[in-house]
């Protein structure tokens, strides 16, 4: 009887903490309902699994993608996959791989032999021949640390410059100016752009006018419009989170999308292709309608914010488009 009662009590429990999340699961969901689905996918190039610097916009860390077509590593140098050396120290040998495999190969087989660690070399036995051989691995050793020290030191002072688009903080856009969509540049500001890749004005002005036209084709269900505005690998997310939304026979409508800050994470180049991720924050009407009558199902007609990590892409003779969308820890 006891357990009975302390079991009833504790699933009694579990249903009301239910009950209490449940509202705030849809609550959030409901939130979330614009383009991109509150959720981060898409790709950022090989920088895919790297998170963009934190910005004044969004100073917290951005989620990881959910949904990319990007595979673990792609497009990165990795150890594993890095081609055999040569050189000095190289893996096909080199003066000092086979030197040094000379010493040792020497002194193994004067161990097995019987003649102590230098017996190999030659069949020296005497304390002259002992001291040569210990002075050749000390000058050895100090031609190997030498060149080490050549080798490395020029590269660690030209990294920045051989890596060319490094990611970092980059210099913060923001500037005292409003008007949001369609009122010059919003929420980004200028300064001095220290970005691998420079970002200039009509660009700005080029995300902030993706913000509002990939919401309204989203809203409008315009599969034709988001051809031209993200990419494949975004409006085939789009596709999917739409027909999620016919088959619960809803609508989301995203409206009065206004841009209040925005600033540039970092922008780089990847062969022919140009990247740029910048943080935004945007005011919006974020309601999802039944599809016959009209009638609010989520969200509400009371404007709100949010605040998304958005990456373009833009190839020689295109204009940017949408490449990825990611949340905001």
């Amino acid at each position: 009887m006891t357990f009975s009662l302390r079991s009833r009590k504790f699933f009694n429990t579990i249903a009301v903490v239910l009950a209490l999340a449940l509202p705030t699961a849809l609550t959030i969901s409901s939130a979330d309902a614009r383009a991109g689905g509150g959720m981060s996918s898409g790709s950022r190039g090989t920088r895919s699994y790297s998170a963009p610097p934190s910005t004044t916009t969004a100073p917290g860390s951005a989620s990881q993608f959910n949904r990319t077509y990007t595979q673990p590593g792609a497009g990165m140098n990795s150890a594993a996959t890095a081609p055999a050396r040569g050189g000095l120290f190289g893996r096909a040998g080199g003066f000092m791989g086979g030197l040094a495999a000379g010493f040792l190969g020497a002194g193994l087989l004067g161990m097995l032999f019987g003649g102590g660690l230098f017996g190999g070399l030659g069949g020296l036995s005497s304390i002259i021949g002992l001291i040569i051989q210990i002075a050749l691995v000390v000058l050895v050793v100090r031609l190997a640390m030498s060149w080490w020290q050549r080798r490395h030191t020029p590269r660690a002072a030209y990294a920045n410059v051989e890596a060319g688009a490094a990611p970092g903080p980059q210099t913060n856009y923001r500037s005292g100016l409003g008007g949001g969509l369609g009122g010059g540049l919003g929420g980004f500001g200028f300064g001095a752009n220290n970005a691998p890749l420079e970002i200039k004005p009509d660009d700005y002005e080029a995300f902030e006018r993706l913000l509002g036209d990939v919401q309204a084709a989203w809203s409008n269900e315009d599969v034709a419009k988001l051809h031209t505005l993200a990419t494949p690998e975004m409006v085939s997310y789009f596709e999917q989170d739409l027909a999620q939304n016919r088959a619960r026979n809803v609508v989301n409508k995203v409206t009065e999308v206004k841009l209040l800050q925005g600033d540039l994470a970092e922008a780089w180049r990847e062969g022919e292709t140009d990247y740029a991720t910048v943080a935004l924050r945007f005011a919006l009407t974020d309601k999802t309608v039944d599809r016959n009558t009209g009638a609010i199902v989520a969200g509400s007609e009371q404007p709100g914010e949010a605040t998304e990590i958005w990456t373009f892409a833009r190839r020689p003779g295109t204009g940017w488009e949408l490449s990825a969308i990611q949340q905001t820890n």
